[in-house]
């Protein structure tokens, strides 16, 4: 009976971080976000709650298979399971960097850039989706959509940070 606690457990693990980012971006985005000069390709504000929802339980599910094929967090799991939870990391980082602080551009030498930190992130996919083939095809193929978005959102947040000046704080 509870052999399925881990699979819904791991599945759900993402939307954590996803709820904690909606919250942050629910006032900047009605505020803030507009002012922003944006490309006009860019998806429509709509989208992103139903794309995140989407790719956050495929990356959850993944997350369980790699767990359950390596018996859980076992050793072998260690790399994998590690990239992931650091990807994981990167990814609720994310928001509140860029909608809670602004922080477009490196302002000083101890700010963050949303940026540089989404340019890592999508690095850190690709590593764990690499660590996961091996083990389930399946679990790394589950996190692909995600790194297509992750791709898309790096070019999104590339220009607007090339075309927002970070203004100068009085």
């Amino acid at each position: 009976m509870t052999s399925w606690l881990p699979m819904i457990g791991l599945t759900a693990l993402p939307q954590v971080g996803g709820l904690y980012g909606g919250f942050i971006t629910r006032k900047e985005v009605k505020t803030w976000y507009p002012t922003l000069n944006k490309p006009s390709w860019r998806p429509p504000n709509a989208a992103f709650p139903v794309v995140w929802t989407c790719l956050y339980t495929g990356m959850g599910y993944g997350s369980y298979l790699i767990w359950k094929e390596l018996g859980g967090f076992t050793e072998d799991a260690l790399v994998p399971l590690g990239l992931y939870g650091l990807q994981l990391a990167l990814n609720w980082a994310w928001t509140p960097i860029f909608f809670g602080a602004h922080k477009l551009k490196w302002a000083s030498f101890f700010s963050s850039s949303a940026f540089v930190e989404i340019v890592f992130l999508t690095g850190t996919v690709g590593a764990t989706m690499v660590s996961w083939y091996p083990v389930s095809r399946t679990a790394s193929l589950l996190l692909a959509p995600y790194l297509s978005w992750l791709c898309l959102a790096t070019a999104l947040n590339y220009r607007i940070w090339r075309d927002n000046p970070e203004k100068k704080e009085e």
